[in-house]
């Protein structure tokens, strides 16, 4: 089956039907805008436009108005497009499999040859209710249209008896919006029936019928994620579309199998259908007295009539779908005769809900198909499958109420309740409760009421409470039923999804569950089953270690049996958030042993189904006794943990016991009170404040601010700083238009101390840091504080959690992505007083090598001087090898020491049979030399001190911000004017390249200067027959400016002037040495004298074009000009917007950061 064809057409015939209805609606009077009145010329002639309606399309016409007053006009037209295609494709679905009781193709021809459908040739045969003569009339006039129309309308009339459901009578408003125009050559009907679109063979599984649904109304739900972003939450009509997912195939098998299948197999153990059942899984082996007690809820004897079934999110059926192959084999093997099993089924074995029409209308027709696929005689009997969509009782009025009931005191109680219940039931679907409804007595009523006289004024009434009640009293009955089964694959919404009625009902009936839809469900479940059934389920696996569902955790280890568990990971819908899959058994039974699968290989990768199913198969099995899981803080279900790992939690203290783990600062507004350490003036950020107090007192606005960052282990990712000034006082002051703070600093005591901090989300893994005295930290750089005199105890806990131990601990914790302050209290802390020493001493070896590590890069505020400058050599390529030895060393050292720290935690916490102490080597964090990035690196390092950033005679950073000093700078002067020019030829002496090459003079020597350029040229990327000085100004022309923005993290310092995409001209500045002067020297100190320059290049070649040369030489030549000349018109454009800023005397403010400032340039600068 190929879905990217199906989803293809699924949304190109939405488009197309919500078009062709519209046009519809608007010939008869009726718009998004308006609705004209009709022209009443008689009582029985209706005009719209001149065009005259029949009464019938009267009717239509006047319920269609009606349901538009109800509902909207949007919402309808999508109502009335979504009935058409689920129509169309119920017909193509039903002639593919030669179901259509005219046996006749509707759609198609049996004829390869023929692109009329068969029923226009053979419609005077038909064994349909026609009108001949009117289809006569049509065939000899040639109105196909008219007749394709008239046919399938007759057709879906005909079809009404077996399946009211999908086939609405001709009184349906929707039958006067058909859409005309279908037999066209690129009509939606048309790509249906074409094989090289959708093959047939796939029309002959109803599986089809699923998958086409999900893409009929994927754009819509695009749209409402979309919006999400936007904060519009979801309303009612969208929920349907929010969270429809088709489950895949093997999925469901798994689910029904372990549920279903197991109440037949607890019966009959003989029985051979689990041969049949690939994805049944075995119960573990259990301890004899659990073996007594299960056998004492076991089913016994079962009648297949018996077993209920529900789906309370049916969508568009493919669970029950499966449901109903499993209970016919259940039916077979008991005797029963092939023709009576398909009704029993329908209707005493499955039952559906959803909140979505049309899904439920696909869902009936579904399970309709799989009916008529094992017996001809089911369109004989009128069959109703118990499938519902949620209707609200929004309509039921106290007059009706009064009407129905008459003087039935009972009867009015039991109305009034059904009315409340069902109030907005769209908003909730199947998580409605249901309080004491007493169904027997309003049935019985209702069908007195029926029955009754009633004047002409309470008529409409009775109309309306005739055809909406059962559908209240049906819904009703299946939500307060009990199932042995209740099997779903539930909607997933998060409470900011939610709209305040949906939040509001499951914060007030769900508080266990309420964070998400999907666990709200696992709760609906268990209350619609049967004590001692099965509730079997697909979700998200948050519930399984999130703290927001401990108490749905506690709830479900202490009152149910998990059976089985597949633990999928990433990869069953897509790139989603990982799923998991369970069947659950409403029973008590102590030290019973689950079975569960893990069916990935990282929480991150997104695997494929295929590749997810051979897991299935081949993955070992664990077993575990779920009350165990409570022994872990949390109770999350670790279903991989072993007894050591559980005697290491009940056992040891916690680390939030030893010490203080605590999340930071939230700002509330990060681009507005957080910066890049290098945007701002270094002069105005205070570094290594021990405290608070200190911290007012320096009058400083900018402080180390710790926010987390990426996988790093032991040092680094010291990027940001905060506006603290003042104690905070803006942040602290930062409300909302309400006046209410947005922000929220909490944990100030701590700000200042020195703590280990790691990062709250991290798709690359758990990594902690050692964080000195000065850092103010952030709600995603949550850290960790010890007491003064605990030095050692923080040494030794930065040890562990970098370690192996502390990642099979956190991963019974939080086996997500995301790591809470609760989670990391929770680690168990064992010592070993003997080697503790030794531990720390490794600990701090690691902590001097990566801090070595992270202050060799420039963007670190501890950089001193470029490391290939730090090993005494005439030769770069020698001292880049120096520092190739070190870097190797460092890192070989570092990984020693991680394994060693990893052996000794081992055998501290008993893990031998379950851990080794080897790290792969993209583990460890700290770099290996690489020439292309060093050399790169050593270049910037030379634009920074020709800018005076840094100086060669001092270590460290020199000027970044504050008054400039240019006798700092003896052995290389940084440039006077703060510009140097990036340009194709060398026209300026200060030009980037003359300014690159004497430093490498500088830094090594003039004898081996060309040696020097050759290997950084090399290392760069040069180009065959590319000198060195080529290679540089290449590089520096195209490629400087893009790496360093990404070294500087699109936050740069020095900025780019440019002229286009021509690079007629280009500059670079240092943001920190701008001043309100710099663009008129840059225009007339540099831009004027490029154009003077290209102005007499264009004389010289309009000399040789007009002159005495050959024609090779002037057709060179006119290239030459044709691109000087575009070069020359840049220059034009760019210097007219240059004199115009430069006019305009544009001052920075370095707090403002690199954002705000460069956008002040826009136009003269290049984009980042």
């Amino acid at each position: 089956m190929n879905k990217s064809a199906l989803k293809k057409f699924a949304t190109e015939a939405r488009k197309e039907l919500l078009e062709r209805v519209e046009l519809q609606a608007r010939k008869i009077g009726i718009t998004a805008e308006s609705i004209q009145k009709a022209n009443v010329e008689s009582s029985d002639a209706v005009f719209i436009d001149g065009r005259q309606l029949s009464d019938v399309e009267r009717r239509q016409r006047n319920k269609l108005i009606a349901r538009i007053n109800d509902i909207g006009f949007d919402q309808v037209m999508e109502e009335t497009a979504y009935t058409w295609f689920n129509r169309f494709i119920a017909l193509r679905y039903m002639e593919v499999n030669d179901y259509l009781p005219t046996k006749v193709r509707v759609l198609s021809s049996t004829n390869d040859d023929s692109a009329e459908p068969d029923m226009m040739k053979e419609a005077l045969s038909l064994d349909l209710e026609l009108d001949k003569e009117y289809v006569y009339e049509l065939k000899m006039n040639n109105k196909t249209d008219e007749l394709f129309k008239y046919l399938i309308k007759m057709h879906c009339n005909g079809l009404n008896r077996y399946m009211p459901f999908m086939f609405e009578t001709l009184e349906d408003y929707k039958e006067i919006l058909f859409p005309e125009g279908l037999l066209g050559t690129d009509s939606f009907v048309r790509q249906m029936t074409n094989t090289d679109v959708i093959a047939e063979s796939d029309w002959q599984s109803v599986e089809i019928i699923g998958w086409l649904y999900q893409f009929y109304i994927s754009e819509e739900k695009d749209e409402v994620f979309a919006n999400l972003k936007k904060n519009i939450k979801i309303t009612k009509d969208k929920l349907p579309a929010a969270t429809q997912l088709f489950t895949p195939n093997w999925i469901v098998r798994y689910m029904v199998e372990n549920s279903l299948g197991r109440i037949w197999h607890d019966s009959y153990p003989e029985s051979q259908l689990k041969t049949e059942w690939k994805y049944y899984l075995d119960e573990a082996e259990q301890e004899k007295e659990v073996i007594n007690q299960i056998e004492e809820i076991r089913y016994k004897n079962v009648n297949p009539e018996e077993i209920t079934f529900l789906d309370p999110c049916c969508g568009s059926g493919h669970i029950l779908v499966y449901a109903f192959d499993v209970f016919y084999d259940m039916y077979l093997e008991k005797g029963y005769m092939e023709n009576e099993i398909p009704q029993l089924i329908l209707e005493k074995n499955l039952f559906g809900i959803d909140v979505d029409d049309r899904a439920v209308q696909l869902a009936s027709f579904a399970l309709m198909m799989k009916a008529r696929e094992k017996s001809r005689r089911v369109f004989r009997n009128a069959i109703h499958p118990n499938i519902c969509a949620v209707q609200e009782s929004n309509w039921l009025t106290i007059e009706m109420i009064a009407n129905i009931s008459g003087n039935n005191i009972q009867v009015k109680e039991q109305l009034h309740l059904l009315g409340e219940t069902f109030i907005d039931a769209k908003e909730y679907g199947s998580i409605i409760r249901i309080g004491p409804l007493n169904n027997k007595i309003l049935e019985q009523r209702f069908s007195e009421y029926k029955l009754e006289q009633v004047d002409l004024i309470d008529m409409i009434h009775k109309k309306i409470i005739e055809e909406k009640l059962p559908l209240l009293l049906k819904q009703a009955k299946f939500l307060s039923q009990s199932y042995d089964v209740v099997c779903t694959n539930p909607p997933y919404m998060g409470q900011g999804g939610m709209n305040s009625n949906l939040s509001n009902y499951v914060k007030e009936n769900f508080s266990d569950s309420k964070s998400d839809l999907y666990a709200v469900f696992m709760e609906v479940c268990l209350n619609l089953s049967k004590q001692d059934g099965y509730v079997s389920m697909i979700n998200i696996p948050s519930w399984m270690f999130l703290s927001s569902f401990e108490k749905l955790r506690i709830n479900l280890l202490s009152n149910t049996l998990i059976i089985n568990l597949l633990h999928l990971g990433r990869g069953i819908f897509g790139a989603d958030f990982g799923t998991t899959a369970f069947v659950l058994r409403k029973s008590i039974i102590e030290n019973y042993l689950g079975s569960y699968k893990r069916l990935f290989e990282s929480q991150s990768i997104v695997d494929s189904l295929e590749r997810k199913e051979k897991r299935f198969f081949n993955e070992p099995t664990f077993v575990n006794n779920q009350k165990k899981f409570m022994h872990i803080n949390g109770s999350p279900i670790t279903y991989w943990a072993k007894d050591i790992d559980l005697k290491n939690f009940t056992e040891n203290p916690k680390l939030g016991d030893l010490s203080e783990p605590k999340q930071g600062l939230a700002t509330a507004d990060n681009n507005r009170f957080l910066r890049f350490w290098h945007e701002v003036s270094i002069n105005n950020i205070g570094f290594s404040f021990g405290n608070s107090e200190d911290a007012l007192k320096s009058k400083l606005k900018w402080f180390p601010y710790n926010k987390g960052g990426a996988f790093r282990k032991w040092y680094g990712n010291n990027d940001y700083v905060v506006n603290w000034e003042n104690d905070g006082f803006e942040i602290k002051n930062f409300k909302d238009s309400n006046g209410k703070i947005r922000s929220r600093p909490q944990n100030l005591q701590y700000f200042f101390n020195k703590s280990l901090t790691w990062s709250k989300v991290t798709i690359g893994g758990f990594s902690v840091r050692f964080i000195p005295e000065g850092f103010i930290f952030d709600v995603a750089g949550c850290s960790i504080f010890f007491e003064n005199d605990s030095e050692n105890n923080m040494y030794y806990n930065l040890g562990l959690l970098n370690s192996k131990v502390a990642k099979r601990i956190l991963g019974f914790l939080s086996p997500t992505v995301n790591y809470e302050v609760g989670h990391i209290s929770s680690i168990p802390i064992k010592k070993d007083n003997d080697i503790e020493l030794e531990l720390i001493k490794i600990v701090k070896s690691c902590l001097d090598i990566s801090k070595s590590d992270w202050d060799s890069k420039e963007t670190s505020w501890e950089f001193e001087r470029h490391p290939l400058l730090e090993f005494s050599s005439i030769a770069l390529n020698i001292a880049f090898r120096s520092w190739e030895e070190y870097t190797l060393s460092q890192f070989n050292q570092l990984k020693f020491n991680e394994e060693e720290l990893n052996r000794l935690f081992i055998n501290i916490y008993g893990l031998q049979d379950e851990l080794d102490s080897e790290i792969d080597v993209k583990d460890v964090t700290i770099h290996k030399a690489n020439s292309d990035q060093d050399i790169k690196s050593f270049i910037s390092y030379a634009i920074g001190c020709s800018f005076g950033r840094y100086s060669l005679d001092e270590k460290g950073l020199i000027y970044a911000g504050g008054e400039f000093d240019a006798s700092r700078y003896q052995t290389f002067p940084a440039d006077e004017d703060n510009i140097l020019p990036i340009l194709p030829g060398a026209y300026f002496e200060d030009d980037i390249v003359t300014r690159f090459v004497d430093f490498v003079r500088v830094t090594y020597s003039e004898e081996t200067l060309e040696e020097n350029l050759d290997f950084i040229a090399d290392a760069i990327g040069r180009k065959a027959n590319e000198t060195s000085r080529e290679a540089l100004r290449r590089y520096f022309l195209n490629d400087f400016y893009k790496d360093h923005v990404q070294v500087y993290k699109k936050r740069p310092i020095y900025w780019l002037f440019t002229s286009g995409k021509e690079k007629a001209f280009n500059c670079l500045i240092y943001m920190h040495r701008y001043d309100k002067t710099t663009l008129s020297r840059i225009r007339t100190d540099y831009l004027h004298e490029v154009q003077i320059r290209m102005d007499a290049e264009k004389k010289d070649l309009l000399t040789i074009i007009e002159g005495d040369y050959t024609a090779k030489e002037i057709s060179n030549a006119k290239k030459e000009l044709k691109s000087l000349d575009k070069k020359i018109d840049e220059l034009r454009a760019y210097d007219e917007l240059l004199h115009h800023m430069a006019d305009m005397q544009i001052e920075i403010d370095l707090d403002d950061g690199v954002k705000v400032n460069y956008e002040k340039f826009k136009g003269l600068v290049a984009k980042i």
